[in-house]
Formats: C-alpha cells, structure tokens, sequence
C-alpha cells in the first residue's frame, strides 16, 4: 500500500489512539460486567461445532456488525474491533489514511457460520470501517454449514454452550427427527444429563452381557426419551410460565434444573416421583435457598393457615389429570391389623389405573422404632402390591407424626389415614392433636377411613356451602361421580352466610360436567347435624367436605364441623382444601 501524505496519517495515528482508549474502556467495563468482549477464534469455534463443508457465495456487502470473530487475529481486537495492541499503529493507520484520501478498501475474505462471519483478511480494514460508522462492508463470503446456528448476540461462553449442542445433536441426531426441536441451553456441560436419562431409557430396551444398552436401541431410545419424557414435562413448564419465573434461562434448562432436582428430592424422600408430577411444586419454589431445605424444613405450629386453597386443583389441570385425580397415593401405616384393610381398600380401587401406592411408617424416635417388625411390614406391603400388579414403595421416618405426613402429602395427590384417634372436643385436645395440623396444613385432600372400616365408597354425600375450600369438595366429587357413575347427594345447610344460591351453584356445576343424577338437599340447623341426618337418610357411604372454615385460632375454641364428623361420621370422610 502506498504512503499517504503526512496530514492524512498523523490524523489516523490520533483516531488509533483514541480507539485504543476507548478499547481500554470497553474491556475494563466488561470485566467489571462479567460479560466477554473478545473477538471468537474461528479455528476453535469450528472445531468445537461440527460444522460441514464449505461453499463459496462469492462478493457480497455484509453487515459490519455480523462480524464476530478472526482466522488470526482475534486476539488484536475487541469484539467491536477496537485495536488491542499499540503495535497495530502503524497498519491500521494505514489503512485509515488511505480511506480518508479516497483510495478506498478492497473487499475483506471472511467465512460465515450460522448468522455470523469471521475474518480471514482485512481485519484492519473492519476496525476502520466500524471506526468510521459504516454499516456494511464488501467481502468475499465462504459459508461453512453448521448444525447449530450462531448468531451476533453469542459471547463465547453461548459459544461455547452451542458448541455442546452440536455434540449432543450429532450423538442423537434430534435435529434430522424433530426438525422443530430446540434444546438450546445456557449450562454448557448439563448435555450429559440428558444423554444419560436417554441411555437409561436404553437400558430399559435391552443390554449387553455387560450391562450396557445395546446401540442398536439408541434411536428407539433417543425417541422415547424425547416423546414421552422430555416433552410432556417442557409442556407443563410452558403451561406454568416457566420462562417468565427464571428469566435468561431456556426450557431445557429448566427441564435439567427440574430433573436434577427431582432427583435429590426423591433420594431425600425415599421413593419414585414421576417427572411431570415434580414440576408444578418444583417450578414455584422459585429460591435462592436450597430446595431441600424448602421441602424438607419443619413445619411450623398448627396455627398457621397452610397452604393456598385450590392450588392442588390448578397443578392436576395443568397435568391434565381431570379423567385421573388420584395417580399417587400415601397411605399411613401403623403396625395395627387395620393397615391392611385399608392397603387392599386402596388396591381394589386403584387396579387398573396403574396407579402408585406409596406406604409410610412414623416413628416417634429411634427408641421406639421396632425395625424387625417395620421390616415385616414393608416386605408383606410390597408382597402385596406387586401382587396386586401396583407400582409402589414404602419409607420410614422418623419425626412427629403429623409434621411428617404435611411434608410428604405435596408429592401425592391423596393422603389414606387410618382414623383411630379422632380429635378430642375439648380445645386443650384439639391443641395436642396432630389432626389439627393435618387438616390445616395439608396441601392434599386427606382421606380418613374410620378404623379401616369396608365401604364401596359408592354412595356419596357433599356437603357444600359455597366457599372456595366446599369448590374443592365440588371438584372432586364430581369427578368421582362422573367417572365411576356413583350416586351422589349434594347438601346445602342454610345458615346466616349461606343460603339456597350456594345449591344452585352446585347444581349448575354438576349439569355442565355430566352430572345429570345427583340429588340436592336444602336444610337448616347445626351444620354437623344436618350432614349426619342426611348421610343417614340416603345411606351414604362417602362424606365429602372442604376443610376447616375458622380461621385457626377460632377453630381451637370453638372447635370445627370436620373434627365433629371425625368423631361421629362412621364412613370414610374426604376432606378437601
């Protein structure tokens, strides 16, 4: 290139200068942001990403702001080509010269990945043009085809987070199945959890006389995976606004968070959770705090008002389990003959539904842990089940009784309790009772069968008086009706709050869900008493009720229609928040 005269050059050799500056600036600036404000290395970048063959496009004019990285050079400029190196003085201001005295710029070579280019030569001639403030650029183009596109926003740690895609694509070969599936994630080595639940659902298909999946079953697998376990639990993250809860993150993040957590969650609990059935709880607990701690902490004293009336309802229409409510079920162990009674209760009702039976035995301390006879008892329970054809599992803890039971209950969608110790009607019993607690703070409807008393369950009573928590009792018992065409009876006790509308309200539910058999029933007088009266004159074999309607500390005096009917009521009772 030839000399251009003096003025032009020492004018450029003051723009260097100043680019240099602000080039010290920016990068100051992004170490204190925490952000990368590099050119990226072509070589590494195309090592890393698995790109393809390469084609040349020819001389095109391209935009200066695509320009991401360098062949050579990416080390002598910023990431908007800001000079890095005082030894680039003199070519740049070269180059600078010779544009002020209109000999202009021959095109740059550049290859282009995804939306992006990278320099090959002429990376002066792009600092000068971006110095300069012009928009484009001629090049000549060679794009290289690449799997995983990148785009100008990518700093090098989404580099190298793409990078990881194109691996996990190449080993999975998702993209050429499912040409709409986006697995992009920020955590750039989390791909191995997901090429690990994938070679479990291989696993499952077949193994090698060494245990290992048999490759022939990787793409079956890699289906599988994607179809039935990937998919199902992304939909109910869209559904919850996932994306809006964790900001910056993607859906397969989450998904990885959620699988992750799930994990620790059920190594802390002691049996199986369902991917889809973590992620309502899992998602919400939106924490710096660890979630173990969020789940696992004691729980706090019984007057507390537990948790948000309805929200078991809003997480089952999420999962889309209108048609199937009670997929998980608790059920509480004592060590009495009753248990068993209630084990094949729930078993009779749940063959068929591939349903999961979940049995827990508490014991006060280690002192009065009898572990020979907790033993027994675990091994006739899962003797039985898998009997029976029932998926389920059985833990032991140790703890208070009804602290344990709250705790456990937000992973199931049922709570079975043997009621042998109905709660006494004095206020310093109701204080000592565990029930209390458990009606209060439950975040599941709780179902209390009276020393394991036999009932087909067919006949049903709802007592309903309008309130959000009497909405719930409505929801579930029309979908017991509804599914197994049970007779059901819906009773309104008129009071000063409640009044005939409350019936009406019921009635409309019912018809615009199918239920065109139910009976209505308007009363007055005590609430209790009208619903012992009523079950008794339609021989009802099921009482279903939301939960306490005092506000806690009222309820220790005054006491509650629930804890009366605990006492009373000789057929299961289901309570409902």
């Amino acid at each position: 290139m030839t000399h251009a005269p003096q003025s032009s050059y020492d004018m450029a050799v003051h723009d260097f200068q100043r680019a240099r500056r602000q080039a010290v600036i920016r990068q100051i600036m992004s170490r204190l942001q925490g952000k990368s404000d590099t050119l990226l290395c072509f070589d590494d970048v195309r090592r890393a990403m698995k790109t393809g063959p390469a084609v040349d496009r020819g001389l095109q004019e391209i935009p200066l702001d695509k320009i991401v990285g360098s062949v050579g050079r990416y080390k002598d400029f910023t990431r908007s080509f800001l000079p890095t190196k005082d030894s680039n003085q003199e070519r740049w201001a070269r180059v600078k010269a010779a544009v002020t005295d209109m000999k202009g710029m021959p095109p740059i070579d550049v290859y282009k990945l995804g939306e992006v280019y990278f320099v090959n030569d002429g990376n002066h001639r792009v600092s000068v043009a971006r110095q300069l403030g012009t928009k484009t650029i001629a090049a000549h183009v060679t794009e290289i085809e690449m799997r995983v596109p990148l785009s100008a926003d990518d700093d090098p740690d989404e580099v190298i987070c793409k990078a990881h895609y194109a691996d996990f694509l190449e080993k999975t070969n998702l993209d050429q199945r499912y040409p709409e599936a986006n697995l992009l994630m920020t955590f750039a080595g989390h791909y191995e959890v997901l090429l690990d639940q994938i070679d479990t659902e291989c696993c499952l298909l077949g193994k090698d006389k060494d245990g290992r999946c048999l490759p022939e079953n990787w793409d079956k697998a890699v289906e599988k995976w994607y179809e039935h376990v990937y998919l199902p639990v992304v939909q109910i993250i869209r559904e919850l606004g996932g994306l809006h809860r964790f900001p910056g993150r993607t859906e397969t993040d989450i998904y990885v968070l959620v699988s992750e957590r799930r994990e620790e969650l059920e190594e802390a609990l002691g049996w199986h959770l369902d991917p889809e059935t973590t992620v309502p709880e899992l998602v919400a607990q939106k924490s710096d705090r660890p979630l173990l701690n969020l789940v696992l902490d004691s729980v706090a004293p019984a007057l507390e008002k537990g948790p948000r009336v309805g929200r078991w309802r809003e997480q089952q229409l999420i999962l889309h389990r209108e048609h199937h409510l009670f997929e998980n079920i608790l059920v509480l162990f004592e060590g009495i003959p009753g248990d068993w009674d209630i084990l094949e209760q729930m078993i009779e009702q749940s063959q068929g539904d591939d349903d999961y039976i979940l049995g827990l035995y508490v014991a006060r301390d280690h002192a009065s842990l009898d572990r020979a006879a907790v033993e027994n008892i675990q091994k006739r329970f899962s003797a039985r089940c898998h009997e029976a054809g029932m998926r389920c599992d059985f833990v032991v803890e140790i703890g208070r009784f009804d602290q344990v039971i709250v705790k456990r209950a937000a992973w199931v969608d049922l709570v079975v309790i043997n009621l042998t110790d109905p709660p006494e009607p004095n206020p310093l019993a109701r204080l000592r009772s565990s029930w209390g607690t458990i009606i209060q703070r439950c975040p599941r409807p709780i179902l209390a069968i009276p020393n394991a008393v036999r009932s087909p369950q067919d006949r049903i009573l709802l007592g309903y008086d309008g309130s959000p928590k009497a909405d719930e009792a409505l929801f579930v018992a029309t979908y017991l009706a509804a599914r197994w065409q049970r007779a059901l009876t819906v009773l309104t006790v008129q009071t000063a709050n409640t009044t005939a509308t409350a019936l009406e309200r019921a009635r409309g539910y019912l018809l615009e869900n199918g239920v065109d058999w139910a009976k209505f029933v308007l009363r007055e007088g005590p609430i209790h008493k009208a619903l012992l009266e009523t079950a008794a004159d339609h021989q009802s074999n099921l009482l279903i009720i939301g939960g306490f309607g005092f506000r806690p500390a009222l309820r220790l005096v005054l006491g509650s229609t629930v804890e009366h009917l605990l006492r009373k009521f000789e057929q299961p009772l289901l309570i409902c928040r």
